[in-house]
């Protein structure tokens, strides 16, 4: 079995699991230099909240970065009025930046 092969079959897994919470959902992009959150309502369709490491002037290390990500993304949630979330890493393992993220918004008071 092929790496792209086993990163579409956990991508897949992952999202199945995900739409059968039926609550909204915070999906992350991981790209090398950056990294992006965001609050969707799969219902209707829409996105609530955004936040990603272009837009903040952090520096730091990847890590420290992604945690201000989070930080930021819970604090959009919950002025939104979001609590309760299922997270979405999409094909990314949970490990490094994404559990960084992931930490601190929960941190920032999220509940996945």
């Amino acid at each position: 079995m092929s790496i792209a092969d086993r990163t579409l079959r956990r991508k897949l897994r992952n999202r199945n699991q995900v739409r059968a919470g039926g609550r909204v959902r915070l999906s992350v992009f991981r790209s090398s230099k950056h990294i992006y959150a965001q609050i969707i309502d799969d219902a209707q369709g829409i996105t609530l909240a955004q936040a990603g490491s272009k837009t903040l002037a952090v520096t730091g290390d990847k890590s420290a970065v992604a945690a201000a990500v989070g930080k930021a993304i819970a604090e959009a949630a919950l002025a939104k009025g979001v609590k309760q979330v299922v997270f979405d890493r999409g094909s990314y393992k949970y490990h490094g930046r994404v559990k960084a993220l992931a930490q601190a918004a929960r941190e920032g008071g999220l509940d996945f």
